[in-house]
């Protein structure tokens, strides 16, 4: 299993080493782990230090083009590089890199495709107290637009599978931290949460450069999600709100007139008419909505099978190369090993021994043999010399005197 930690940056060279150092190099149930930063747009050397530290993948913008596109771009960098879980962390080293296994334990074990590190928000010194508040109605609003239980929605320290991975999207520009909860829980993602610790801060929020900013950019986004992912509810609850506003009014022009003084009050007839007709045209734009984000579904659930197919595609075609790369290797390792073949012609074979072997019967009799050879050999020497005797015997014989 690949384990793909990514950081979207941002001008982070001066903390972005520290952010790195404090990953995790290795975790029980992960094969690899590899890491991605996102460039968005740096003017300072955040790439040099990222390479310089030795990440595996940079994703470079040319200009700042926004949180939730570099998060989006880390995404579909990590799918396409054989990811099986995803982590998304910043690069000022907000969150403790050693939690990263508390946020993937459970999409190891199967438990969850999401994962979303849950800050002690209360506890954090460097939130104002109209900070925490703000956090905490936001979480709120997520959670009952989601229907979820994530209890820090504006968290960024997440985990995702990679099914998960395949399904997000993001369109709004700010962050993608409140519409991504909204889309799982939507779509029913089994989606969980863990307590996570953070370290202090070292520099100033990028995301927050002031309170109302922040406040505004928040609204809009929960708004934008909300329109997203639960037209009908958003169109017809405002709708519901614009109608009674008009009846109200037109029950006071109806009161006035059955009292006799309705030709002063006209201009409530005109409000209440305009109020009754926005309403209801409201709640006909809801009902048109709630269309439009059904065949929005059936796209997503399109664009997901195309992503599935493309993302694997390259996977294998990846693997397909290694294994290719690694088989030119194998075979001179098989050349430099002496073949089976040759090592059983090069043994002598049994029956070679067997016939190599002189068998008993055969020492036996030449054995034998070389007795009566030499029984022989001795015969004749006797013979020999017998007859030698006998020869001087007669020459002896000869010489003598008769």
């Amino acid at each position: 299993m690949k384990l793909m930690i990514q950081i979207p940056c941002y001008n982070e060279a001066e903390t972005l080493r520290t952010a790195l150092d404090a990953l995790p190099k290795q975790i029980e149930g992960i094969d690899t782990i590899e890491y991605l930063i996102i460039d968005d747009g740096s003017e300072d050397e955040t790439a040099e230090t990222a390479r310089a530290w030795g990440v595996d993948y940079v994703v470079h913008f040319r200009s700042n083009r926004g949180l939730a596109k570099g998060f989006m771009a880390g995404l579909d960098a990590c799918l396409r590089n054989g990811a099986d879980i995803i982590v998304n962390t910043d690069a000022d080293n907000q969150y403790e890199g050693a939690d990263i296994e508390k946020l993937v334990r459970p999409i190891i074990e199967g438990r969850s495709d999401i994962v979303i590190g849950a800050r002690p928000i209360d506890e954090i010194e460097d939130f104002s107290p109209l900070k925490k508040k703000l956090q905490h109605f936001g979480s709120f609003i997520v959670r009952k637009a989601s229907r979820t239980t994530i209890p820090d929605a504006p968290s960024g320290f997440r985990a995702y599978s990679r099914d998960a991975a395949m399904r997000l999207n993001v369109t709004n520009e700010y962050t993608y931290t409140l519409e991504t909860i909204v889309q799982a829980g939507r779509t029913k993602m089994a989606m969980d949460w863990v307590p996570v610790r953070t370290n202090k801060e070292i520099r100033p929020s990028r995301l927050m450069k002031s309170m109302m900013g922040y406040i505004k950019k928040s609204v809009l986004t929960i708004g934008h999600v909300f329109m997203m992912y639960k037209p009908l509810h958003f169109f017809v609850t405002i709708g519901i709100i614009i109608f009674l506003c008009g009846t109200a009014v037109g029950m006071r022009f109806l009161v006035c007139y059955f009292h006799g003084v309705g030709s002063g009050h006209v201009q409530s007839l005109i409000l209440a008419a305009v109020l009754l007709l926005l309403g209801f045209q409201t709640i006909i734009v809801g009902l048109l909505a709630d269309v439009i984000a059904s065949n929005r579904k059936i796209l997503e659930d399109v664009q997901y099978h195309v992503r599935r197919m493309d993302y694997d595609g390259v996977r294998l075609s990846k693997e397909k190369q290694e294994s290719k790369e690694e088989e030119p290797k194998k075979e001179n390792i098989e050349k430099a090993k002496p073949k089976k073949e040759n090592i059983e012609k090069a043994k002598p074979k049994k029956e070679n021994i067997e016939k190599a072997k002189p068998k008993k019967e055969n020492i036996e009799k030449d054995q034998q043999q070389k007795k009566r050879n030499c029984k022989k050999a001795k015969n004749k020497k006797s013979e020999i010399a017998k007859k030698q005797k006998s020869k001087k015997a007669e020459a002896e014989k000869q010489k003598s005197p008769k």
